[in-house]
């Protein structure tokens, strides 16, 4: 052991000299006594944190796929923790997707040719989390699909709702919202056969809210999302419960509930995960509570990277953009029969085009009783006409006649009998 105590000497002092030490610990096979494996996994380990702190990705990847056939000597348990904790290393470092991804399938591979079943399912899931991540859903699912033919066969319950749950996720991303719903149901059951760690409780929770939250039942929502964080915060995933916190004020904003949403900016939560992220949904509150497309489109592009890098809030965002248009459109045409559209945008402080394409929208919604002049440039409002009583009364006529006649030939079949 006294070499990895060298080593770890020099690790902040001479990154260079501590990772020449440990490649010469790892160099050779170790023995099969508890003190050399010892020392081989704490200089692997070590070596490891040396190139995620420095940003090699490239080593690391490589350090990865090297020290596969070596752990062979470790015993099962310890070769899958080994594994994990290796990729884990990749996490803290961004835009490492694709490079994960290889090295994940690299160690599935390894899995597969050594029989190590459990920690190949492990990996299996781990990479469809980063199919999804990286936003190639079809392969995701594709893979959740063989991976839950083979966990429900060995009926592992808890790796079964980690899967059903990236299932529902990928349905989700895809829009598919009543298999997303499905998958997240089969998760919840698989759940209450087991016991459920609350990170993954607080995930399941988080989709329950999203879902929710698509079929504008904002209410239940919010009350998933205050489970959510508050699984998440219990668990110090600093970045997941701010996610949760974001939609909780988002659930508020979509409700109209604005006066809340200071209530909620004000809580001892919102305290410690203040930043951009809590700053972005207070400028969205404040541009819907005053009805401004102005300060809306300006919070849109003083937080950008907060308000559009997240899929969720981007489409509700966009759903609260329109409303708000639709609203501001409708408000300034009311009193006129006739208006060129260059002065409806003037008044709405956007671009004529924009503004055409979404009077356009609002007219085939038969939101908007009217037509565009696209030769004259302007918008012919029609009167709004009271729905015609006489078909009603003729349809009820007709019912009351079809009645009529039906009895009379009840009776004249009687008779003939």
């Amino acid at each position: 052991m006294g070499r990895l105590e060298d080593a770890k000497t020099f690790q902040k002092t001479d990154p260079a000299k501590a990772e020449a030490q440990y490649k010469a610990i790892l160099s050779t096979r170790p023995e099969t006594t508890d003190a050399a494996l010892k020392e081989y996994e704490l200089a692997l380990v070590a070596l490891g944190e040396l190139y995620r702190d420095a940003g090699r990705t490239a080593e690391l990847a490589g350090l990865v796929k090297e020290t596969l056939t070596v752990l062979n000597a470790f015993a099962k348990s310890k070769t899958s923790k080994l594994v994990r904790q290796m990729i884990d290393f990749f996490t803290t470092i961004p835009g490492t997707i694709d490079i994960q991804v290889d090295v994940t399938r690299s160690c599935i591979e390894w899995a597969i040719k050594e029989r190590r079943s459990f920690l190949r399912q492990s990996l299996e899931a781990r990479l469809v989390a980063l199919y999804i991540e990286k936003s190639a859903y079809r392969d995701a699912i594709a893979l959740i699909d063989t991976l839950l033919k083979e966990l429900r066969r060995v009926d592992d319950k808890m790796m079964l709702v980690e899967v059903q749950l990236l299932e529902s996720r990928a349905y989700h991303a895809l829009r598919n919202i009543a298999k997303s719903r499905a998958s997240l149901s089969s998760a919840r059951t698989s759940a209450n056969a087991v016991y459920c760690p609350p990170l993954t409780q607080a995930g399941l929770d988080m989709q329950s809210g999203m879902l929710h939250a698509e079929e504008k039942d904002f209410n239940t929502a919010y009350s998933y999302f205050i489970e959510a964080m508050e699984g998440y915060h219990s668990q110090e995933e600093s970045k997941k419960a701010t996610d949760a916190l974001k939609y909780m004020l988002l659930c508020k904003i979509m409700e109209n509930h604005t006066d809340e949403v200071n209530q909620l900016l004000e809580s001892k939560h919102a305290i410690k995960y203040s930043g951009r992220d809590l700053e972005a949904m207070k400028a969205i509150a404040m541009a819907h509570s005053s009805r401004s497309l102005a300060e809306f489109e300006q919070a849109l592009n003083n937080y950008k990277t907060e308000l559009t890098s997240d899929r969720f809030i981007r489409s509700h965002s966009t759903d609260l953009y329109d409303n708000l248009l639709q609203h501001n459109l409708s408000r300034v045409i009311e009193p006129f029969s006739r208006v060129e559209i260059s002065h409806v945008a003037k008044l709405v402080g956007l671009d004529t085009q924009q503004v055409e394409t979404k009077l356009s929208r609002m007219i085939l919604d038969k939101k908007l009783s009217g037509v565009l002049d696209q030769g004259e440039g302007c918008l012919i409002v029609f009167e709004e006409q009271g729905s015609d009583k006489s078909y009603e009364a003729a349809l009820k006529t007709i019912k009351k006649l079809s009645d009529v006649v039906e009895v009379l030939y009840t009776n004249q079949a009687s008779l003939l009998d």
